[in-house]
């Protein structure tokens, strides 16, 4: 009997204890909830912590296939159909049963913990309605907007990384000094102006969970936007979070996100070099940066992904499933703007005809 006349086993399914349907994540809730009967159970937490890996770490962890090579081959408990994906979870596309793959077999880096979706799916539609209500010079029929086309819930990869770092840089405090000047047609006044002083000096902070996206398919000023996550909430990775909802694999490596990293730490650094400069203005020429202590970890953050329809274009929303922001595109009414603009001018030019009416 060859490989290929074996018939492939199952993937594990969450079964129901009460009716033996298949169970998927309740968000908001510690517990997986059957869609048939809705009995819920409790999903017993797993007795590790969350736990900060050395950077040091990565050289010695067994290497696997690069994100477009790591397709897992899913058969589905339910129906027992054979697909193919490149998701770590999944719903079948035959019979929506929850998928979920072992992540140690196919990642170089496997999860080390997961926020739960917080915001359901009637939450998700309620933060949808709010949000179209709310935009301004959006057309008036957008308001009515309630409903999404499509519907769906997914959990996106990120770094998250701690150092301590201590840097050293050069610069120039300038302090202001004013100077009494005539100008051409006589008159004095006083005009400011700057002296420069070479300065140097050394900070330190320390930067504690600093969130680089894991995947290219969102982009990072979109996936900024759904901030701030509460990390703090982040619990152990275990597999039955993940049942229900579909997880993005994570395509940028830690390497490159920790590059990402510094140059968001150093955004912040140079900021605290110019509150160490003091003075009136500041100039950094220099940044010399030294990190110690580096950590790393893989963590899963919930997102809703929305669409809705209006005068016949699809618009694409996405919501941060644990806070409930939204974000996404949306129409504008020329008419509204055109309005607005007309209305301003008109204001503008009734303030002018008020100051000169009263200088008269």
């Amino acid at each position: 009997m060859t490989d290929q006349d074996v018939a492939p086993t199952p993937d594990r399914a969450f079964q129901c204890e009460a009716c033996g349907g298949v169970s998927e994540y309740a968000p908001g809730t510690y517990a997986l909830r059957c869609p048939y009967c809705k009995h819920e159970q409790d999903i017993t937490p797993t007795p590790r912590q969350v736990t900060e890996h050395p950077i040091e770490e990565l050289t010695v962890l067994p290497r696997r296939a690069s994100a477009p090579g790591r397709v897992k081959v899913y058969t589905c408990p339910g129906c027992h159909a054979v697909t193919e994906s490149d998701t770590l979870s999944d719903k079948c596309q035959f019979c929506a049963t929850p998928l979920v793959a072992d992540a140690s077999d196919s990642e170089h880096v496997v999860p080390e913990a997961v926020l739960p979706f917080g915001v359901g799916r009637e939450q998700a539609r309620d933060a949808l309605a709010e949000w179209t209500r709310s935009r301004w010079f959006a057309p008036n029929e957008l308001k009515g907007v309630t409903e999404a086309e499509t519907f769906r819930g997914s959990y996106l990869p990120h770094w998250t990384y701690d150092a301590q770092t201590t840097t050293q840089y050069t610069g120039e405090r300038g302090e202001h000094y004013w100077v009494e000047e005539e100008d051409s047609e006589g008159r004095t006044r006083q005009v400011r102006h700057t002296r420069w002083h070479h300065t140097s000096g050394t900070v330190g902070r320390f930067f504690d969970d600093v969130l680089v996206p894991g995947s290219g398919q969102v982009p990072v000023k979109e996936l900024d936007k759904l901030a701030p996550w509460p990390l703090e909430e982040t619990v152990p990775y275990q597999k039955e979070y993940l049942a229900g909802f579909r997880t993005v694999r994570y395509d940028i490596e830690p390497e490159a996100g920790l590059e990402s990293a510094k140059a968001r730490m150093a955004l912040v650094i140079r900021t605290d070099c110019m509150r160490d400069i003091g003075g009136d203005e500041q100039r950094v020429h220099s940044m010399s940066t030294f990190y110690s202590g580096l950590t790393y970890k893989l963590v899963l953050l919930p997102v809703w992904f929305l669409t809705y329809l209006h005068a016949g274009k699809a618009w694409p929303v996405m919501v941060n499933a644990r806070t409930g922001e939204v974000i996404g595109e949306r129409p504008y009414s020329a008419v509204k703007i055109t309005l607005a603009s007309v209305g301003g001018a008109l204001l503008i030019a009734l303030v002018v005809l008020l100051v000169v009416m009263l200088r008269n």
